[in-house]
């Protein structure tokens, strides 16, 4: 499941006035930004605390809300709204900034509200009722009110008491329930699955469900629609051997681990990098702008590129990029697991739900932290600290090498380190936790890595061997421990790719390797491979499925833009592991998920398209998604483009994943390709023991 815990959002929502919740084991190193005073540096950074509470101010004063109690609607989303990208790329520091404006979504008798707000004029410039399917993200507060509303019907309680669960042992999960348009309800009220755990015994509760039994609540009156028990006779799973907090770990057999020195990297003279004005990363080559966004989590904006060899300064590689849908399907058709098809950022937020970074252990010790500032359901900002960090990082790699054999007589060993610049933040998303990092190296490669750990989403079944399963029956995953199945799923990450290579007008090329008879040659070959590239015109002729024997890259070019000998100037995507939804596209988690149908979509530039799911996904029926826009065809040779990219995992649990899963990853590349007249790295210096810090050996080392 990917759905937020009951115990933790709203605690670690900061207000402004107010200290945090609690305080990592030692204080990160900071941009030390005074949030209650910061004013906008670029046109790009996120709305500051001021600019929340006047945006707040101007929406409650604008009819209807001006006649509305305060406690009568919510607000789902209020966000900085992209200023024109023109603008954007004309714009350089210390030209004034445009008319700020905020972009509001907001709940009221029970109608979706669409607001352009210009913080300048104090006024709403943009009003609209949402007329499309589906409801807006949900709203911390409202995640966590619903876990308690099955503890108010008598069934449930009757339920719980029946299956040997005391109700003060009882952790309930907000599930978002997608649509199947069997029920009318389903289009005309927000409605949430709550299912429930046990406590008892252990911290992770996510082993303990008490399977099948499914309360159906209506999220704005927060009022029990249905209950439903198809688990009678599964027992609750057992505690033992569920935790997983160190401290709490008493298995004897734990402390036969293997057992490794601390390792730390130091930088006496600091690091390589700067976080300027808040927002603005310069590293090595690169420079960006950085900021935490409430759905998408991260948002990489105007990524550019310095090429030290030639004229042209710093070169515009990438305007935005984002994480912009996670589709999560369960393969589980029962009763009380069907609708478990989640989409973590447009149903739950991905920023929303990313936790503060813990130094030492999810950054080291040489990362700088930066937070983000949302706005509340009432509106009001609070701070989620340390969501992000960056940090320069080695591991050993190489950048290049080369080492001449001694057949030639010449004693070369030129070698590189490879040291690369990490953006990081991580989301728990209730039980599953996603790592998601940007990464920027030297050589012009940008590396989207996607780490998945947590806790499983497990069922409770009555077998606790396999020899007790009869023959015929559909477990739809695998026996972890004792009356625990880890459920078959599947994760999908689709990225949004503003590609501005040397300039907002692209074209999509195509290369297929294709086989070669070497008929009528003078030597012995029979076959080679071939390089063809073939430009997409239009959308449809970039929808791109990979095929292993019909290979192929996938570029970006600048037509217009070319190299010393006359190639184009480009990047193109690289995949690495990677998984394609096997759902049918009738099947409605399908429809609504069509996004995945292919792993490579190319759009053109449109404002109003860059969530892959639809604005609205909470309960949508599918019918404003990206592949809905693909489908149009439109013109993209040429032309401001967006580049889709999904990567995905197929998940067949094992008992190795219990009971917390080590971090199973993988990433894609954009990599420069003519982008640069020869490597980039060339004149990058090795290493010398004189350069490098002495670190002082412990005693008993």
């Amino acid at each position: 499941m990917d759905s937020p815990t009951l115990q933790h959002p709203i605690k670690e929502q900061v207000p402004i006035q107010q200290k945090p919740h609690r305080k990592p084991p030692q204080r990160p190193k900071s941009n030390s930004i005074d949030h209650n005073t910061r004013t906008p540096l670029h046109p790009l950074d996120p709305l500051t605390v001021q600019e929340i509470n006047r945006a707040r101010s101007i929406l409650h004063s604008h009819p209807p809300f001006s006649s509305s109690p305060s406690n009568s609607f919510t607000i789902h989303s209020l966000v900085l709204q992209d200023p024109d990208k023109q603008l954007v790329l004309k714009w350089k520091t210390g030209d004034s900034l445009f008319p700020r404006r905020a972009s509001v979504v907001a709940i009221l008798n029970r109608q979706s509200h669409i607001l352009t707000i210009d913080l300048g004029s104090e006024s709403v410039i943009r009003h609209e009722i949402a007329s499309s399917s589906g409801f807006p993200t949900m709203t911390i507060e409202e995640m966590n009110s619903v876990t308690s509303v099955p503890l108010t019907d008598p069934k449930f309680n009757r339920t719980v008491r029946n299956r040997a669960v005391d109700l003060t042992d009882v952790a309930c999960l907000p599930i978002s329930g997608g649509w199947f348009g069997v029920k009318e309800e389903e289009n005309t009220r927000r409605l949430i699955r709550v299912q429930c755990y046990s406590l008892q015994g252990t911290s992770n509760f996510y082993m303990r469900p008490i399977e099948g039994l499914t309360v159906t609540v209506d999220l704005d009156t927060k009022q029990v629609v249905d209950v439903v028990d198809s688990g009678r006779g599964i027992p609750v799973p057992a505690a033992a051997n569920t935790d997983y907090i160190y401290k709490h770990n008493t298995n004897p057999n734990t402390k036969k681990s293997a057992r490794i020195n601390p390792i730390s990297i130091e930088q006496p003279k600091g690091p390589s990098f700067e976080i300027k004005n808040g927002h603005m990363v310069e590293w090595a080559n690169w420079e960006f702008h950085l900021k935490a966004d409430p759905r998408a989590g991260v948002i990489i904006s105007r990524a550019m590129a310095r090429d030290f060899e030639g004229s042209d300064g710093m070169r515009s590689v990438m305007y935005k990029g984002m994480t912009s849908e996670l589709f999560v399907p369960y393969m589980d058709p029962t009763e009380a697991w069907y609708f478990k098809t989640y989409m973590d950022a447009g149903e739950y937020g991905f920023g929303l739900q990313a936790m503060p970074l813990e130094p030492l252990n999810d950054c080291p010790r040489n990362a700088r932290f930066m937070d983000g500032v949302f706005a509340a359901a009432d509106g009001k900002p609070y701070v989620r600290e340390n969501m992000i960090c960056v940090f320069e990082s080695y591991g050993g790699e190489i950048g290049w090498r080369h080492s001449e054999s001694p057949i030639t007589g010449m004693g070369i060993r030129e070698v590189r380190p490879k040291v690369t610049l990490v953006v990081r933040m991580a989301a728990s998303v209730a039980n599953y936790d996603y790592i998601v990092d940007w990464e920027f190296q030297m050589d012009g490669i940008i590396r989207v890595k996607v780490g998945l750990s947590g806790i499983l989403m497990v069922k409770g079944t009555p077998y606790d061997h396999m020899n007790k399963v009869p023959e015929q029956e559909e477990l739809y995953g695998t026996l972890l421990s004792e009356n625990v199945i880890g459920v078959v799923h599947d994760h999908f990450v689709t990225f949004y790719l503003d590609m501005d290579v040397d300039g907002s007008e692209n074209s999509f090329v195509k290369v297929n390797l294709e086989r070669q008879q070497n008929s009528g040659s003078k030597t012995p070959r029979k076959s080679y491979l071939r390089a063809n590239r073939r430009i997409a015109k239009t959308e449809k002729e970039a929808q791109i499925q990979f095929k292993l024997y019909e290979p192929a890259e996938y570029h970006v070019v600048n037509p217009s833009k070319l190299t010393r000998v006359g190639n184009p100037v480009g990047y193109k995507v690289v995949p690495r592991a990677t998984a394609a939804s096997l759902l049918d596209h009738d099947d409605p988690p399908q429809r609504r998920g069509a996004f995945t149908n292919n792993q490579i979509y190319v759009t053109p530039y449109n404002e109003s398209e860059q969530w892959a799911g639809g604005l609205f996904v909470y309960q949508s029926h599918g019918e404003d998604t990206l592949a809905v826009w693909s489908e149009r065809d439109r013109d993209i040779e040429n032309k401001d483009i967006v580049l889709w990219y999904t990567l995905g995992f197929h998940h067949i649990p094992c008992q190795e994943d219990f009971p917390i899963m080590p971090v199973v990853s993988s990433s894609f590349d954009l990599k420069p390709v003519n982008f640069f007249e020869r490597n980039p790295i060339l004149s990058v210096p090795p290493n010398f023991e004189k350069d490098l810090p002495v670190c002082k050996a412990d005693a008993s080392a």
